[in-house]
């Protein structure tokens, strides 16, 4: 039986993204989110929790993903979790979950009035339309005949 691996987060930057290039001209871009949860504990009192994530995007996506993404910044990403595990010059053992992303959309606006936009996995320019502030979908205009390639 075959194995299925997907997450799906909301969260905010915790700093800018970081591109770098492999050696092949491969555009590898690094960013941290931080996911928030509230709630209220039996006595009452209100409680929050907040878990860092570092996140992976590679392409063409990790480039525009750059270009307009800051810390702070609030995103949606949906990719796969991966486990890494490694043991410190000391003798320590260490391990941090990774997120490679193969989509995401920008939410909220920007500090200068833009709309987000989003991104897929394709290295397609094309973007995610986001409807509203609150990053709602505006439906895909229904096809005219010169896109019917039949």
């Amino acid at each position: 039986m075959s194995g299925y691996n997907r997450i799906v987060l909301v969260g905010n930057l915790t700093k800018d993204p970081e591109l770098s290039y492999t050696a092949s001209n491969t555009a590898v871009c690094k960013f941290g989110i931080a996911t928030n949860r509230k709630w209220r504990d039996r006595e009452g009192n209100d409680r929050e929790d907040t878990c860092f994530i570092d996140c992976t995007l590679f392409g063409r996506s990790g480039e525009t993903f750059k270009q307009y993404m800051s810390k702070g910044r609030q995103v949606l990403v949906e990719g796969r979790l991966q486990l890494n595990q490694w043991e410190t010059p000391e003798g320590e053992k260490r391990s941090r979950h990774q997120v490679f992303v193969e989509n995401f959309t920008f939410l909220g606006g920007g500090g200068d009035g833009r709309r987000g936009g989003g991104e897929n996995r394709s290295e397609s320019p094309s973007a995610a339309p986001v409807g509203s502030q609150t990053g709602s979908y505006d439906s895909p205009p229904p096809p005219t005949d010169e896109n019917i390639p039949f």
